[in-house]
């Protein structure tokens, strides 16, 4: 029987292990394990390879995504540049304006070395990607919502235009999380997680991973350059983000309660320019966005009309919100994003990225009140 995401979150990859009959699923530390007897298949032979707890968070995350396989990762960037070095000298990849500043450098440091082709665009603007694709392209990497500005592109629409040039079309579903969207149902043959973020939902596990539409030979080729390079996810990493997965929807509906809040008080606000949540009816984004997503999230951005100086005094002068990097856990972070993206930001010099979390949102509007009311005396 098919059960709803709530259930799916809670018992996928969660099976009582059979051995102790523990409910809590167990953590297998060990690097190495017994050959199988001759003209047996070992289901396990070194960690790097595979392991009982990565196996379980796969099948977890698989099922969450909808998709026929995952590969968990050490990092979020590790399973980015994972998809990014399957392509080959020669090909052309297209990428977003706005996207995630590692990924941005990794296009823009490392795939021309190795003779390949970048070409960035507004993915929110079909016109201009089908432009982008018309002379051939291997891959269409989209990110929505996206980071920082939290543009909204057509997932479906986007997936249509990859296949009919015959490329491949990837999605950075890391703000959404497969509780808002389901960027596979959409079109997209990978999606991709920093699992650090709301899988996690703790800040305190770095993963990445990728889920799959097909287990097919695109996935297996992937899946053998993670055991010759070495980004595999190790063992307590993967059982902390599998406890991650039972509460995030829950963790998930709060979040986007929250930021709700949070985006209509920063509206009405004087010291705003403008606030970038897909949630408001006046975002470019938000009719696609009710189209393909459950939720509107819990990232925002705000634009400051003081400018940079108004921007970095608001990012240091809150209480409850912390000045920090990342995103996705219990406590509200808040952050200049051009001040830490460095050599690669394409970030307005008067944007702060906020990341709404957990915590009662009167507190946070407070929080926020006082802090922009102090860039207006």
């Amino acid at each position: 029987m098919a059960h709803k995401f709530d259930t799916l979150a809670v018992h996928a990859g969660a099976e009582p292990d059979p051995e102790t009959g523990a409910v809590a699923a167990p953590i297998h530390l060990s690097t190495t394990f017994v050959h199988a007897p001759p003209g047996e298949t070992d289901d396990f032979s070194y960690q790097r390879d595979d392991n009982p707890t990565q196996r379980r968070l796969e099948a977890a995350l698989a099922a969450l995504e909808g998709g026929e396989r995952a590969l968990a990762f050490a990092s979020g960037m590790a399973a980015v540049a994972a998809v990014l070095d399957t392509l080959q000298r020669g090909q052309r990849v297209v990428v977003p304006e706005d996207c995630y500043v590692g990924t941005r450098g990794y296009v823009t440091d490392v795939l021309p070395e190795r003779g390949i082709e970048v070409i960035t665009v507004d993915t929110t603007d079909l016109d201009a990607v089908k432009s982008a694709c018309g002379d051939g392209v291997a891959l269409l990497w989209a990110e929505s919502p996206s980071n920082p500005r939290m543009r909204i592109s057509d997932l479906a629409a986007l997936a249509q235009i990859a296949h009919a040039r015959g490329a491949r079309f990837a999605c950075d579903n890391t703000f959404a999380t497969p509780v808002l969207q389901h960027p596979l149902a959409l079109g997209a043959d990978v999606v991709m997680h920093s699992t650090t973020k709301y899988f996690g939902g703790h800040s305190d596990v770095l993963g990445g991973a990728l889920v799959f539409a097909r287990n097919d030979d695109f996935a297996e080729y992937i899946a053998a350059r993670r055991l010759l390079t070495g980004a595999i996810l190790a063992p307590f990493s993967a059982w902390l983000t599998l406890r991650g997965c039972r509460s995030l929807p829950a963790r998930m509906a709060l979040h986007c309660a929250n930021a709700r809040k949070v985006a209509g008080f920063l509206a009405a606000h004087p010291a705003v320019d403008r606030v970038n949540w897909p949630g408001l009816p006046g975002h470019p984004g938000h009719a696609t966005a009710q189209r393909q997503m459950r939720d509107f999230g819990a990232m925002m951005s705000i634009e400051l009309r003081g400018g940079y100086d108004a921007a970095v005094a608001v990012a240091r002068s809150t209480g409850i919100f912390t000045n920090a990097t990342s995103l996705g856990g219990c406590e509200s972070l808040i952050e200049h994003r051009a001040s830490s993206e460095g050599a690669h930001t394409h970030s307005p010099p008067a944007l702060v990225r906020l990341s709404v979390g957990l915590e009662d949102a009167d507190d946070l509007i407070a929080d926020l009140s006082r802090a922009l009311d102090s860039t207006q005396s």
